[in-house]
C-alpha cells in the first residue's frame, strides 16, 4: 500500500504543520526511561549543636524588605551610636558647652565636678562640627589626648580624668628638624677685627 499524500484532517481542518506534530510526538512518548536503582539507606548523621543556625525573628517591612526583630549594637551600647553634631556658633563656646550639646540626646550626662579644668577650655574651631562619628570617638576628640574617658553605665555618666602621663606637664612643641644631610657645608661667619 502506498501512503497517501493528503494532509491529516482533524475536525475538518488540514494540518500542514507536520514537522511540529512529529516533534511533539517524539517528545511525548518515544523517549526511553532508564530505571534508577534505589539508593541504599544512608546513615543518620548527628548534627553538631554549633552547626544549627540560631533562630532570628524577622518581619516584613515593605514589599521587599525583611527586618530583624532585635536591637542594634548601638542600642545595646549607647557609646556606639553615630552622631553628627554642629555646635552653635557662639563666640565664647567652651569644650564644656560642646560636650553638653553632644550628650544632650545621647542618654548620658556629664559629671562636671571631676573635669572642671577641661570644661572651661575654649572650643577649637576644628571642633565646631563633628561627624558622622561614633559617640565614644566624638567625646574623646572633644576632650583631647590629655584626658581619659570614663563611663559609668549604671548612672549613664561620662567623666574625663586627666591622664597620668599628662598630669601637669605643659605641652612643648618639638623644635623643627634640620636637614643635616645637605651636600653643601654650613656657612660660617668670621668676625671682623
Amino acid at each position: 500500500m502506498r501512503p497517501s499524500c493528503q494532509p491529516f484532517r482533524i475536525a475538518g481542518r488540514s494540518l500542514i504543520r507536520l514537522p511540529g506534530l512529529l516533534l511533539a510526538a517524539m517528545a511525548s512518548g518515544c523517549a526511553m526511561t532508564n530505571a534508577v536503582p534505589p539508593t541504599p539507606a544512608s546513615k543518620v548523621t548527628d548534627i553538631a549543636p554549633e552547626a544549627v543556625m540560631e533562630f532570628v525573628p524577622v518581619t516584613r517591612y515593605g514589599r521587599y524588605t525583611l527586618v530583624e526583630l532585635a536591637p542594634t549594637a548601638a542600642q545595646h551600647d549607647l557609646l556606639l551610636q553615630v552622631v553628627d553634631v554642629e555646635v552653635p556658633g557662639t563666640l565664647g563656646a567652651t569644650v564644656g558647652d560642646a560636650l553638653r550639646h553632644l550628650v544632650l540626646r545621647s542618654g548620658y550626662r556629664l559629671c562636671d565636678e571631676q573635669s572642671a579644668d577641661l570644661l572651661a577650655l575654649p572650643l577649637p574651631a576644628a571642633h565646631y562640627r563633628l561627624g558622622p562619628v561614633l559617640l565614644r570617638d566624638a567625646l574623646s576628640t572633644l576632650a583631647g589626648p590629655a584626658w581619659d574617658l570614663q563611663v559609668d553605665d549604671g548612672e549613664r555618666r561620662v567623666c574625663f580624668i586627666r591622664g597620668l602621663g599628662e598630669a601637669h606637664t605643659p605641652h612643648e612643641p618639638k623644635p623643627p628638624e634640620i636637614n643635616r644631610s645637605a651636600e653643601s657645608p654650613p656657612l660660617i661667619r668670621e668676625a671682623s677685627p
